[in-house]
């Protein structure tokens, strides 16, 4: 049974500095737009998936690999406060006019946690902790629909070249996480690339899709990782806390224990520690048993070829409005190696997708979001269509994930494909 509700999982998903910023902003009919980049003050590395949010809106937007972000905003909303986080840092608060036309360099301060500060006495150990936070998703989790707008992007890499590139808006009708109803998708907007040439589709086939990184939503989908059933088959331990929005947050470490099954996670769970709410969690799949591995992951492949996974990690953050939590960006990625006989060199595929909501608003009274007529599938391939990639202000409004200079290289190439073929 518990094997079963691990691979129904894996069948939906394919140092104390200071940080800086700066900001150019560029108008538009009818909103502004903000760019900037985030660096580790002392290293100078980027600095990626700070979340940044409109102080009392729900408009939002994530650093991209490279520390850069975009964050749109209209005309009206341009006196707000813009609101920088990132985990074991103090937030700090920017006024949008502030940031025009000037090179503003903004620190964010570490916020240092001594474990003699944390009272976990009510917790016999972590795993009640961890009980504990499931208990109370009623009352610490969103208990009405809403209506979401989050943007998805997708890359496959055949080692380090750029053969697919997919990048959505979708429309997120999510269910109250009070109830079991699924949360259902609409797709608004989207374009897509993939050269098959690279890919080599008779050996390997990737797919994923925006579904992928939403069922990382553990509090709405326990079943795939944390359910009744399975929560005890993981060994817990505290860590020294740490700090996000400025508030308490508990530290638990998991690993699945040695129970003859070759396959578990192992990662970090954040806890609000005044709420019990989960804030974020960071966890991989123990992947050194290749055999059982590539069997969870890979359901169809010719006989000649050999594949397993050789990295398996995900993330996802929740954020926090008038005292409810809601799932606001996933990640998944995914490494696979393929060996084909009478090939001298095995191929090695990388897949990358990740999906962060921009915007939400309370759906209707009702305790269910109706379900839309256009709605996806959840094993949908999104199909390719290049147009889109030669407009650059194709996602005109829309706030969006930063492309990364990677895939910024990949959109390049494609509109100069375009360019020629004009």
């Amino acid at each position: 049974m518990k094997a079963n509700i691990h691979r129904g999982f894996f069948s939906k998903l394919l140092s104390c500095s200071m940080f800086l910023m700066s900001f150019i902003i560029m108008a538009q009919d009818g909103f502004a737009e903000y760019k900037g980049v985030v660096v580790d003050a002392e290293s100078k590395k980027p600095l990626e998936a700070v979340n940044l949010n409109i102080k009392n809106t729900n408009i939002a937007t994530v650093t991209n690999a490279d520390g850069q972000f975009i964050l749109k905003v209209t005309e009206a909303t341009k006196e707000r406060i813009v609101i920088f986080s990132i985990l074991g840092y103090q937030i700090k608060e920017v006024e949008l006019s502030s940031l025009i036309g000037q090179d503003t360099r903004i620190a964010l301060q570490p916020s240092l946690t001594e474990l003699s500060q944390v009272n976990v006495t009510n917790f016999k150990n972590a795993e009640a902790l961890v009980r504990k936070v499931f208990e109370n998703k009623s009352k610490n989790n969103l208990d009405k629909p809403v209506l979401m707008t989050a943007f998805y992007r997708e890359t496959i890499k055949k080692r380090n070249r750029d053969v697919s590139l997919t990048e959505a808006v979708v429309n997120l009708y999510k269910q109250p996480y009070t109830n079991s109803a699924r949360d259902v998708m609409a797709l608004h907007k989207a374009r897509k690339s993939t050269d098959y040439r690279i890919l080599d589709t008779l050996a390997f086939k990737l797919q994923g899709g925006p579904f992928s990184t939403l069922y990382l939503d553990i509090m709405k989908y326990p079943e795939y990782i944390f359910s009744n059933e399975t929560i005890g088959d993981y060994k817990y331990s505290f860590e020294a806390p740490t700090t996000v929005n400025n508030k308490l947050v508990y530290v638990v470490r998991f690993k699945k224990k040695d129970d003859g099954m070759p396959l578990g996670y192992m990662g970090k769970l954040y806890i609000d520690a005044k709420s019990l709410a989960l804030t974020s969690a960071t966890y991989a799949l123990n992947i050194e048993d290749k055999r059982s591995a590539s069997e969870f992951f890979v359901r169809k492949k010719p006989r000649d070829v050999i594949t397993y996974p050789t990295e398996a990690s995900y993330k996802v953050n929740y954020q926090e409005k008038d005292g409810k939590w809601y799932y606001s960006y996933g990640s998944v990625n995914l490494t696979f190696k393929v060996n084909k006989k009478r090939k001298l060199f095995n191929s090695v595929y990388s897949i990358a997708s990740e999906m962060a909501v921009t915007d939400w608003e309370t759906a209707y009274s009702t305790d269910v979001v109706s379900i839309p007529k256009d709605r996806i599938r959840p094993n949908i391939i999104i199909s390719d269509a290049i147009s889109g990639f030669s407009d650059p202000d194709f996602w005109g409004a829309y706030n969006l994930i930063e492309p990364d200079k990677s895939i910024e290289s990949a959109i390049n190439k494609i509109r100069r494909k375009l360019s020629r073929e004009d």
